[in-house]
């Protein structure tokens, strides 16, 4: 008889390839291990969040996080309610690697620990889309109907239905229209946010 881990490892793999035969027939993709094993939906009804919202398997959540209804935080993110709670919406789309902040060490760290950590809330209201890999600082509120754009630091607040982009993140241009009607306006030279 081979020995209990072995044999658990390779029935791990087995599961794995299953899973991964599954996914790449179903819906032509291939994820981490535990992203294809576990449901997205049920995890986050585990954690509270709202109805027919999903989130990876994959990403980290500290402290006191609130999240409406069918929003979508995708692979690799980071939602830190640890210093003050994090509020987002309803029908946002967090995109993969995103990491969002409650509080942080700078001032502790550059003070050589005479400081303490910053610690501030962070809301982003609903029908807001964050681009992939951005970082939103402590303390910002992003209002409802917004567009980060991927790569984006967020260090201070965004008004509604503002398309903000770069590091730090400025004005790029506006939302108009709702629903089916609703449309991206870029302004020819972005304003400071």
């Amino acid at each position: 008889m081979s020995d209990p881990i072995t044999h658990l490892a390779l029935e791990l793999r087995k599961l794995k390839e299953q899973r991964d035969s599954e996914l790449l027939a179903t819906y032509n993709r291939s994820l981490p291990f535990a992203d294809a094993q576990f449901d997205r939906w049920e995890r986050a009804k585990a954690l509270g969040f709202g109805h027919k919202t999903s989130i990876y398997d994959s990403s980290f959540i500290f402290g006191d996080v609130k999240v409406g209804f069918e929003t979508w935080i995708g692979p690799f993110t980071l939602l830190d309610g640890s210093g003050g709670g994090l509020v987002i919406g309803d029908h946002c789309s967090i995109s993969a690697g995103v990491h969002i902040y409650t509080h942080d060490t700078v001032l502790w760290a550059v003070s050589g620990g005479v400081q303490t950590a910053r610690k501030s809330a962070v809301k982003i209201g609903s029908n807001t889309y964050i681009g992939a890999q951005s970082v939103i600082v402590a303390g910002v509120t992003i209002g409802e109907r917004c567009v980060i754009a991927a790569n984006s630091l967020v260090n201070r607040d965004v008004p509604d239905g503002t398309i903000v982009g770069g590091t730090p993140a400025r004005t790029l241009g506006h939302v108009e229209g709702e629903g089916a009607d609703a449309r991206l306006v870029f302004s020819r030279q972005g304003d400071r946010a």
